[in-house]
C-alpha cells in the first residue's frame, strides 16, 4: 500500500509466492483480497499486513477476486482458469458456493453495488449475470 503525497510504500502485503493478478478491498476498508496464479485466495488484515486467511479451492490460477460492497458483507467472489466462480465468507475461511457455466477460463467479475448481483466474464466470450438473493 502506497502512500499517494509522498510516494512511498507504507504496507507490503507478502504471502503468494508468485504472480498476484487481482486484488481488492472490502466496503469497509479493513480487509484486503488477492488472487494469485498459485491458485488460491488471500484475506490480509489492510491495517497490518497479516495473512487472516488463505482460501483455497481453485485448481489453477485465480485471476479476479472481488468483495461485495454491501455494508458489512464478508463475502468475497473470485474467478480463475479452472471457469469456475467461488463465493467464499472471509471471515470464516469457507467457500460457500461454486458457480459453474463458463466454458473456457474466467477472467473478470463485479458485484452490483447492492451486492445483489455478481457478473462474470470469460474467455468464453460469455458474460453471465448471477443473483446472490433468493
Amino acid at each position: 500500500m502506497w502512500d499517494a503525497r509522498t510516494g512511498k510504500a507504507r504496507l507490503v502485503l507478502e504471502g503468494h509466492p508468485i504472480t498476484v493478478t487481482s486484488v481488492a478491498f472490502s466496503s469497509d476498508s479493513l480487509l484486503v483480497a488477492s488472487g494469485s496464479e498459485d491458485s488460491t485466495v488471500r484475506i490480509y488484515d489492510a491495517r497490518t499486513g497479516k495473512v487472516l486467511r488463505k482460501l483455497e479451492g481453485h485448481i489453477s490460477y485465480v485471476n479476479s477476486v472481488a468483495f461485495n460492497p454491501a455494508p458489512g458483507s464478508r463475502l468475497v467472489a473470485s474467478c480463475g482458469s479452472d471457469r469456475t466462480v467461488r463465493l467464499w465468507d472471509a471471515q470464516a475461511g469457507k467457500v460457500l458456493r461454486t458457480l459453474e457455466g463458463h466454458t473456457g477460463a474466467v477472467n473478470t467479475l463485479a458485484f452490483t453495488l447492492d451486492g445483489r448481483l455478481l457478473v462474470s466474464g470469460g474467455n468464453d466470450g460469455a458474460v453471465i449475470v448471477w443473483g446472490l438473493v433468493p
